[in-house]
């Protein structure tokens, strides 16, 4: 289980080592994704808080990466935040998440990204639930949905 002492030392240090690696071009990104979900995804963009309803659904399944598949995030470390945005406490596997120091907007937070296709999910926060004490907060449009086949 990853702390948040654990992130801030993967965004330091250098994340793992992806297990595989998706790489388009930029016009390939614009073909394959909505004026939005590039917005997001690829230009680090954000969705206004509370646009989708991602952020109301809690049945069983996984979350995988909008540009690559990769599956990111499952429904059972998934919480309601209030925030807005869809929160997770943990990833699915620690090498399919990599983290980066960003200090936009005026104050420094912790950015997570794709380890795969360095697609922009979102940010992580040490004020989530116990265990972990993490809360991933992801941008809905940078998901989709996928059931588990189980």
């Amino acid at each position: 289980m990853l702390t948040w002492n654990d992130v801030l030392s993967l965004a330091k240090q250098g994340n793992p080592a992806p297990p595989r690696r998706v790489e388009k071009t930029e016009a390939e990104w614009l073909a394959l994704l909505t004026a939005e979900q590039f917005r997001v995804a690829r230009q680090k963009g954000t969705e206004r808080a509370h646009s989708s309803e991602m952020c109301r659904l809690f049945e069983p399944g996984r979350y995988a990466c909008l540009c690559c598949g990769t599956v990111l995030f499952d429904s059972t470390e998934k919480f309601e935040s209030g925030t807005g945005w869809p929160s997770f406490t943990q990833p699915v596997d620690v090498a399919a998440v990599a983290y980066h120091a960003d200090a936009s907007y005026g104050m420094v937070r912790i950015e997570a990204t794709c380890n795969i296709c360095d697609a922009h999910l979102g940010h992580v926060f040490p004020d989530g639930p116990a265990p972990s004490g993490l809360r991933y907060c992801i941008n809905a449009v940078s998901l989709k949905k996928v059931r588990d086949l189980a």
